[in-house]
Formats: C-alpha cells, structure tokens, sequence
C-alpha cells in the first residue's frame, strides 16, 4: 500500500484467537461496560437530580462521569462487536473517529482530574478564598477550559496523524486505534510532526503532574498541622479518592506507554491497554461514591425511588 489513500480499513488486534476466548472476553466487556454506564449514569442522575450536591466538587465530578461515559463508549462498543462476529475490521473513518474521540476524552479527564486536585488544594489550604477562588462562573470556566483543550489537542492530532502517507500495511497491535500503532504503519521519518506535536501535549501533560504534586504536598503539610484528629481524617478522605483514580489513570498508562522493550508481550500489552482505557471508567465511580457520603446518599435515594417506583 502506497499511501493513506489506499487503505480503506484498518485490521485490530484480536483480543483472542479461539473462539471459547472470544466469547469470554465479550461477556467480560459487555459487563465492564455495563458497570460503567451504571455507576457513571447514576451519579449523572444523582447530580441532576440533587439540588444540595451542586457544590464544585461535584460538578467536576459530573464532568469526570461525562468523559467515563464516552470513553468506554469509544472503545469497547467495537471491541466487543469484533469479539462476537469473529472480526477484525475496522473502517478508515470508523478508525479516525474512535483516535479523534479516545483523544479529546482521555486528555479531557487529565485536565478535569488536574482542576479536582486545584479545587482540594483551596478547600484545604485557603478555606477563606474557596467561594472567590471556585465559584459556579470560575468552575464553568475551568471546565469549559479543560473540554476546549481536549477538543482542540484531539483535533490536531487526529488530523496530523491521518494526514500521514502509510506504507507498512494496514494491521494494529491494538484492539482500538490510536496514535503509536498508526504511526508504526506511517513511512521513515514522516512523522516528525506528530511527534513533536506528541512531545507538546507530553510536556502539558507532566506540567499539570507537576502542579498536582506540588498541591498535595502543600495539602499534606496544612492537614499535618490541624491539631484534631478527626478533622485530618475528614480531610486526607477527601483527597483520598482523587489519589486513587488518578494513580490508577497515570501508572497504567505510563507503564504502558513508556515500559521497556524488554518487558514486551502480545498478553502484557493487551492486559495493559485494557487496564488504562477500559477499566477506570468502570471503577471510578465505585472509588468516588464509597468516600463521598453525601453523593452516596444521593445515588440510595435515587435508585430507592426507581424501585419503589416499579
């Protein structure tokens, strides 16, 4: 194959090779992806129809439940098709639109994750500045900030990466399409501005590492000084979540991404990009609604009514 022109159809990784494992790994995405579309769909609910949990934490949290929704929304769908039907195959534009939207939700998350860490840091550390420094029209503009910067960043890299002459086939090592397998496809040495553009949202990336990690050692250091006991526990059970999901999001992805050579299998890789792309919009809701009391109550009340209801 010459060019991108060429290619009409973009061959996946099959997740298995008999057809026992092919069913077995559609029932376990099918039941992954039902419990994230439960767990996000019933904080969504619970937020909407909850008047006194509109506070800014979880109004980001909504956000986060939204960016969930549609990642495991963009993956899995065609992963679990392929697994049933026994196929592989995946459109040139059905592959650019499942790059464009795993882009734009993936960074969209890090950024929501990064103004969740921000809003920890002033309740904790400036509690006398917490309404100036987060109110309703600065979180709506932080959050707008962070779908703006996913937008824009998958926009680009979406469009640099299929603007590339592919000469090495049609076959990704991945059960969904993204960047490092097309660019493996792309001809020596025509892809150095993808990958500068790459390097650019990496450094964003480590920017806003760096900014977390600093925040929580100022946290640390304020609830290290709180002389009751209590109010540190109250205080580290609220960070501690947050910790959780974004542990969770940046040592599965960076093991994936950045792991050695070495280290390399067809299994390892797999189990890895299941673990940073179909998993934690499954388990992040579980994490936030066990710490969050108030939306705890909030989802009970919720589901108690629907059953009652019928």
């Amino acid at each position: 194959m010459s060019n991108s022109t060429s290619i009409s159809y973009f061959l996946l990784l099959a997740l298995a090779d008999t057809r026992q494992l092919q069913l077995l790994h559609f029932c376990l995405l099918l039941g992954i992806s039902l419990a994230a579309l439960l767990g996000n769909g019933l904080i969504i609910s619970a937020v909407a129809c909850s008047h006194h949990l509109h506070t800014p934490m979880v109004f980001f949290l909504l956000n986060l439940a939204l960016t969930d929704l549609g990642s495991i929304c963009t993956t899995v769908p065609k992963a679990m098709h392929n697994s049933l039907w026994d196929t592989r195959n995946i459109s040139y534009t059905g592959c650019a639109a499942q790059l464009f939207f795993f882009v734009f939700y993936a960074i969209t998350e890090f950024y929501l994750l990064t103004i969740m860490c921000y809003d920890h840091y002033v309740s904790i550390c400036k509690p006398l500045h917490y309404g100036t420094l987060l109110g309703s029209r600065a979180c709506a503009t932080m959050a707008a900030v962070a779908w703006a910067s996913g937008f824009l960043n998958a926009l680009l890299q979406t469009a640099n990466t299929f603007s590339l002459p592919l000469c090495r086939g049609n076959a990704l090592g991945q059960f969904f399409c993204e960047i490092p397998q097309i660019l493996k496809l792309s001809c020596s040495m025509s892809y150095v501005k993808e990958v500068g553009l790459i390097a650019v949202s990496v450094c964003l990336a480590f920017g806003c590492f760096v900014f977390m990690v600093f925040s929580y050692v100022q946290i640390f250091r304020a609830v290290l000084r709180i002389p009751s006991e209590q109010r540190r526990y109250k205080a580290f059970s609220t960070c501690l979540p947050h910790l959780a999901v974004v542990s969770l999001y940046l040592s599965t992805a960076v093991f994936a991404y950045l792991k050695p050579p070495s280290m390399s299998s067809p299994s390892l890789d797999l189990a890895m990009s299941v673990l940073y792309s179909v998993v934690p919009p499954a388990l992040n809701p579980l994490i936030y609604s066990l710490r969050n009391q108030e939306l705890k109550a909030a989802v009970w009340t919720l589901m108690s009514g629907c059953f009652q209801e019928h």
